[in-house]
């Protein structure tokens, strides 16, 4: 059998610092921290990153390019209820996985210029895809909206998907959260200006939210 390449440092030292920050929070780690986890020297991580900053920014790096692909990618434009909650959990799931930025983001907005501007950014960008699924829904009958309310709609979509992961922190930090329940609090707020068979759709797939802690 092949035997498989031996992980790159740099690959070690971002896996590594992203589970830590995920964990413990990422004004909580160190880079010695980090070091120390890996069972390398802090000489031997900071030839590779010469501060937390340039691994925080190598992860938003990683981070930035996945909600890209995801709020970009022609072929993942959900056109019906069933679609959109799917690709909701595709979006909940990066979230989680670079969920230290969504934590710590009011920490990270003020120290750290590249994560300041480009979280902007992609914010509007999730606000921006937002709206362009709303306009498809009510081409398609589905979706009974002004052009105002799709507007505010999709900006209430897009806080909910930012700051929902924080609030289930806050309610329970020792817990994993359900990302499901994450999909049926955005999916909640379009279920007024949803019709027929796309209501009755979102219904179904809501029970097993409704009332859930």
């Amino acid at each position: 059998m092949e035997r498989k390449p031996k992980r790159r440092t740099r690959e070690r030292i971002l896996e590594t610092a992203l589970k830590l920050f995920n964990d413990f929070g990422e004004p909580n780690v160190t880079t010695t921290v980090i070091a120390d986890e890996m069972g390398i020297s802090p000489g031997n991580l900071y030839y590779h990153y010469h501060n937390k900053d340039e691994i925080v920014d190598a992860l938003f790096a990683d981070y930035e390019r996945e909600i890209d692909s995801l709020l970009s990618a022609p072929g993942s434009r959900p056109h019906g209820t069933e679609d959109i909650w799917l690709y909701l959990h595709l979006l909940f799931e990066t979230i989680w996985k670079f969920r230290f930025f969504y934590r710590d983001i009011n920490d990270l907005l003020m120290r750290n210029r590249l994560v300041e501007t480009h979280f902007q950014r992609i914010l509007a960008h999730k606000e921006a895809t937002a709206v362009s699924i709303c306009e498809g829904l009510a081409a398609s009958g589905a979706l009974t909206a002004t052009a105002g309310e799709i507007r505010a709609l999709a900006i209430n979509m897009s806080v909910v998907a930012t700051f929902w992961l924080s609030f289930e922190h806050a309610r329970r930090p020792r817990g994993e959260p359900d990302i499901g329940h994450g999909v049926y609090q955005v999916m909640s707020l379009a279920a007024p200006f949803l019709t027929g068979e796309a209501r009755q759709l979102l219904e179904k797939l809501s029970r097993a939210y409704v009332n859930k802690n």
